[in-house]
């Protein structure tokens, strides 16, 4: 299992932090000066998914806040995006002039695998998500596996990065509730890595790329046959996809069907932007109502659609909502869940 380097987080954690001079971090968006920087921590490398809708949110929020603050983005990849959801929770200062985003997994993790967790995600101020996505397993069109079954009667291989990622996450799944015979090889940075490790042939493929990745980075590989798309792994589809099956209906029973609605609800939440706890409520509303007048401002959505990435808000409120729902299941859905996405040792 991946663990995140305690020296890189700590000598990152500090450039972080002395960028605010407590003048600045003083203040509130109401009172905001031009001069005032946010910035948005990434979990992920440049070029991933949720580094590229955290870049376009950077390009437009700011005029949605009082005083134009410039906002930057600075990745800090590391297991799975763990490394950024603990700077944010631990590190990050608490007045909002730093927010995080990280992998839509993160918020549930907990309840699942605490190792390597230092925050309690109900208490992050959740702003938003741009988007809702659908994720794939997905073969190589040069490897054998071409349906789902193969991915049962042959076996193959997935790229990954750490433990709370996607990636590595639902191929531990598909192992344990529909049988798959995967072999997950950690240690790729992101997204952008998995899929030149498919490319080189390293592995077979990926059971945690979505929709909006590939439209952004691969999008030669949606419609013209380098890949075959074996699962749709969230609890709605794509109606363009009817013929790919949805992971939920291969349960094999009741108690597993929810078990999957539980751990793919993250599909719905599927770029969360949160701020620290300790925020002051004034400036998380600020936060919030900007995320919102952003995700709906025109420039925002022409460039979005420009880079191949969906648009359809989920507020903050939601991702709180799914949060809760998912930390009130009933204990059997819960451990056979945790059961189902712990790595084997």
């Amino acid at each position: 299992m991946a663990r995140i380097s305690i020296e890189a987080v700590g000598l990152l954690s500090a450039m972080l932090t002395g960028w605010f001079a407590p003048a600045a971090v003083a203040q509130s968006f109401d009172k905001a000066t031009p001069s005032e920087r946010l910035t948005i921590v990434v979990g992920y490398p440049p070029g991933a998914a949720y580094d590229v809708y955290a870049r376009a949110l950077s390009r437009h929020m700011g005029k949605h806040l009082a005083g134009s603050p410039t906002i930057s983005v600075q990745n800090m990849p590391g297991a799975g995006s763990l490394a950024a959801a603990n700077f944010l929770y631990n590190t990050a200062p608490k007045d909002g002039s730093v927010i995080g985003m990280f992998s839509r997994g993160v918020a549930v993790q907990p309840l699942f695998d605490p190792d390597g967790i230092r925050f309690d995600p109900l208490k992050f101020n959740w702003l938003g998500s741009p988007s809702t996505d659908v994720s794939f397993a997905l073969a190589w069109h040069l490897s054998p596996i071409k349906t789902f079954q193969d991915m049962i009667s042959r076996g193959m291989t997935m790229a990954a990065s750490g433990p709370g990622a996607d990636a590595t996450v639902f191929p531990n799944v598909l192992n344990a509730l529909l049988g798959t015979n995967i072999k997950i090889v950690t240690g790729y940075q992101g997204a952008a890595d998995s899929l030149l490790a498919i490319e080189r042939g390293e592995v077979d493929g990926t059971a945690g790329i979505s929709w909006s990745t590939l439209a952004s980075s691969r999008p030669e590989w949606l419609h013209s046959g380098k890949v075959s798309f074996l699962i749709q792994l969230a609890t709605r589809g794509r109606d363009d996809l009817k013929d790919v099956p949805l992971v939920t209906s291969l349960a094999k029973t009741e108690v597993d069907r929810r078990v999957l609605e539980l751990i793919f609800s993250r599909q719905t939440m599927a770029y969360p932007f949160a701020a620290p706890p300790g925020v002051p409520s004034a400036r998380v509303a600020a936060l919030r109502r900007a995320f919102n007048q952003t995700i709906a401002d025109p420039a925002y959505i022409d460039e979005a659609k420009r880079l191949g990435m969906s648009v359809n808000l989920v507020t903050g409120q939601e991702i709180q909502e799914i949060i809760m729902q998912a930390f009130s299941a009933p204990p059997q859905i819960i451990q056979r869940a945790r059961a189902a996405i712990a790595t084997p040792r």
